[in-house]
């Protein structure tokens, strides 16, 4: 996979793409990381990237030129059409689901937005909005190193273990199940006597429903689209009434 970054801030991003798993990733050949300065295509001496926006208001917007310039040179580099994310509060919000679909793409080109937002016409040559959550940051460099993140991280060969992502949090519906590793007893609190057990077959069943367990009583509203069976969610939502039941406290006249 490729993956371009348009930023006015490159030089914060090589930290971040050189270090730990990503930096591994890339050594291995696995990603290839560009990124580029959005200023490089600007045609005027002071590089301005962002203009006073029609109609009055607070702040700056992103000029279009330089962004479309960027866009249309970056995807003839290569005979893979990149997919374009713009980094924006508006988008789609990034989830396990999304990671997915985009670390399936050949190649992506993530445009950081900035200031009050980008003119409205970039939105012309983007292929998909993208929001890290309901909160605004002051540019998009923050959000694009996170879909970098959790995209290579599904890129075949990363992970020592494939079966690690697969039964992460989210990846199967449900938030992860509780780990351990030694030692055994920490503090008066044991590890659980099953996962001592060697029994990989209840081990697997365990897991399963801590999962289910942990889901409903941090988030409840994942199991409406979680893959259960009748009697997984019959216990999600035993889970979930005795919380509530907690929650109330005794009765009192």
């Amino acid at each position: 996979m490729r993956i371009d970054i348009v930023s006015i801030f490159p030089e914060i991003f090589e930290p971040v793409l050189g270090g730990s798993m990503l930096g591994i990733a890339r050594d291995k050949g696995a990603v290839e990381f560009a990124v580029h300065d959005l200023r490089d295509w600007t045609d005027d001496k002071h590089r301005t990237t962002d203009d006073y926006p029609f109609g009055g208001g607070p702040g700056m917007v992103m000029k279009p030129e330089p962004i479309y310039r960027a866009v249309r040179e970056l995807a003839s580099r290569d005979p893979r059409r990149p997919f374009v994310v713009l980094t924006c509060p508006q988008g789609r919000r990034l989830d396990q689901r999304l990671v997915e679909e985009l670390a399936a793409k050949e190649r992506l080109l993530i445009v950081c937005g900035r200031y009050e937002g980008v003119d409205d016409r970039v939105r012309d040559i983007v292929d998909l909005e993208v929001s890290i959550g309901d909160y605004v940051l002051t540019g998009g460099e923050l959000p694009a190193m996170v879909i970098v993140d959790a995209v290579t991280r599904l890129q075949p060969g990363v992970l020592a273990s494939p079966a690690s992502a697969e039964e992460e949090s989210f990846s199967w519906g449900l938030l992860e199940y509780p780990q351990y590793t030694r030692p055994a007893s920490f503090e008066g609190r044991d590890v659980p006597p099953i996962l001592l057990s060697g029994d990989h077959k209840r081990i697997a069943q365990w897991r399963r429903l801590e999962a289910i367990r942990r889901t409903a009583l941090r988030r409840p509203d994942l199991l409406a689209s979680a893959d259960l069976t009748d009697e997984e969610r019959a216990f999600a939502e035993r889970i979930i009434e005795e919380r509530s039941d907690q929650a109330k406290g005794p009765c009192s006249d």
